[in-house]
């Protein structure tokens, strides 16, 4: 027998795919001005090992370095962004979502035992509710990421007019630094979440659309049966 299960709120899945265009326009708008000066690399000493982004990347893509566009974007979206963020934590604290968000005592131990399961490693997965240890760990990582990114792009963006949020977050070059490291924390989050959902499925998938799930139930009865059999 075949239920309807109600798995996502109409709020959540609005929240959540408003995010996913804005949160990209964000990145490629903030990756606009940084290609508009590109000094982040690893070296030693003299020797430069490692540049993110270098000049070949730019060519291969065809991506000019428009700093004036990006800031202009990046400056526009970051409202959309900050908005649909703070509705985002206002309706789950409303609601009691932040329940089924915020890690637990045991998620951070059991989020190993999920990622040994996604890897095929281990048999069974822990018990869980709505989400997983790490899926809690990972939704709540990213809320705390936004405040970040919310709070360092202002010491950014007006380092004058906030030079006690530019103080807080050690001066304007460790601001920026924490606001690069940031959006490379998103790039991760996104591909590491669409392996997430390949190995979900499709079912999973569309729960995040339509905000239901098909299951398959068993009846009492044949519950009854089975459980006869094996006596």
């Amino acid at each position: 027998m075949k239920t309807i299960k109600e798995k996502h709120s109409i709020a959540m899945r609005w929240f959540h795919w408003i995010n996913f265009p804005v949160l990209f326009l964000m990145i490629w708008s903030g990756m606009l001005i940084y290609w508009g000066n590109d000094v982040y690399k690893v070296s030693i000493g003299n020797t430069e090992i490692f540049k993110f982004f270098p000049e070949g990347f730019n060519k291969f893509f065809h991506i000019p370095k428009r700093l004036a566009e990006g800031m202009a974007l990046h400056f526009l979206f970051m409202w959309f962004f900050f908005a649909n963020g703070f509705m985002y934590v206002l309706y789950t604290i409303i609601s009691g979502e932040w329940r089924e968000l915020v890690p637990q005592k045991k998620s951070f131990k059991e989020a190993w035992l999920v990622l040994l399961h996604d890897l095929h490693i281990r048999k069974t997965a822990p018990p869980q509710n709505k989400y997983n240890a790490a899926q809690r760990i990972a939704y709540t990582s990213i809320i705390v990421m936004g405040f970040g990114s919310i709070v360092t792009g202002l010491a950014i963006y007006k380092p004058v007019q906030f030079n006690w949020i530019c103080f807080l977050c050690g001066g304007y070059h460790l601001a920026r630094i924490i606001h690069f490291v940031l959006t490379l924390g998103y790039v991760f989050f996104f591909f590491i979440h669409i392996i997430q959902v390949i190995l979900a499925g499709w079912k999973n998938f569309q729960s995040v659309i339509t905000g239901f799930e098909v299951v398959k139930e068993t009846p009492v009865t044949e519950l009854a049966k089975e459980d006869g059999k094996g006596k």
